[in-house]
């Protein structure tokens, strides 16, 4: 524990009510009780836009920001001192007066094939159906597999699962870590690689946000910051950012750390698949927006700024 803080009388953490929101909040409720043994921990459930909206695409009702934004108003109302989210689902700008506080430790990254019937994207047959809600995963899929039938799914986890076993689809893609988080690994199929399916940026990997100037909150939470995921994720986050990200934009991004080395990777595409420009940059880990940077002005450079300007 960090000497120069006093541990906190009470933390009230902010999630959404969702299993896999509410097991991310405990899970970082856990981590603050082991720390802080003597401070009261309770958690604050709340039901945003982005769950109430299950009929139509993120992309067409304003994005991933909808999972976070009430969270935030307890934030800026003193309701609640965090709020813990997928670090995929924060947009890469937050609004003015708040900070991410805390980047932990992250989970696999991977995307997941959930089928009852096929053992891997190679095996489904001409014309078979896969669900997923990411434009990210759809245009990858419309360009390796083009003979699939991609459909929009939403919902969460469990949703999901159940459309799948009622037969809507043959197979749906999901993130690795929520099925892992929620003891659901038997439900994978197979595993997708990063070379097959880039990751989404910041998949896998917790973020926990609080209102800008709580030194701190800052503080209470640096046990909890994971360095080396934290510059993956940042790293991912300036591409991301210089591209304009959003749930609109069909781009993936990916870094990864080995041998003291960084290796990011990402790619824009056109929603169908039918474009698709990939650019990759090694780099210092301690140098991750110059490799972030480096990645977005590459892909730029191959023609991105094309199929972004055809998105908008």
């Amino acid at each position: 524990m960090n000497q120069a803080v006093s541990p906190p009388a009470s933390i009230v953490i902010a999630s959404r009510e969702s299993a896999l929101a509410m097991w991310q909040a405990q899970f970082i409720s856990r981590q603050l009780s082991l720390l802080y043994p003597q401070t009261r921990i309770s958690i604050m459930g709340m039901t945003t836009r982005g769950d109430q909206i299950l009929d139509r695409p993120l992309a067409k009702i304003g994005g991933k920001g909808l999972f976070i934004k009430e969270l935030e108003q307890a934030l800026e109302d003193g309701k609640a001192d965090i709020a813990v989210h997928s670090m995929k689902d924060v947009p890469m700008m937050l609004p003015e007066g708040f900070m991410l506080a805390s980047i932990t430790e992250r989970e696999d990254p991977r995307d997941a094939f959930v089928s009852n019937r096929y053992k891997g994207l190679s095996a489904l047959p001409e014309g078979a159906v896969v669900g997923t809600s990411s434009l990210r995963r759809e245009s990858q899929l419309r360009n390796s597999f083009p003979h699939l039938k991609v459909e929009a799914l939403r919902g969460n986890v469990q949703t999901r699962l159940r459309k799948l076993d009622e037969g809507q689809f043959d197979a749906i893609i999901l993130a690795a870590a929520g099925l892992k988080r929620l003891e659901l690994s038997d439900r994978i199929a197979a595993l997708i690689a990063p070379e097959e399916s880039l990751p989404a940026v910041g998949q896998g990997a917790l973020g926990i946000e609080c209102r800008a100037g709580r030194e701190d909150i800052l503080q209470w939470l640096k046990p909890l910051y994971h360095d080396e995921t934290a510059k993956c994720v940042l790293a991912e986050r300036v591409v991301s950012s210089i591209l304009g990200g959003s749930c609109q934009v069909p781009l993936g991004a990916y870094a990864e750390i080995a041998n003291g080395r960084m290796r990011l990777r990402a790619f824009v595409a056109s929603p169908d698949g039918t474009d698709m420009i990939r650019a990759e940059q090694e780099g210092e880990p301690d140098a991750y927006a110059e490799t972030g940077r480096l990645v977005a002005e590459r892909l730029l450079e191959c023609g991105a700024g094309e199929i972004l300007a055809r998105l908008g």
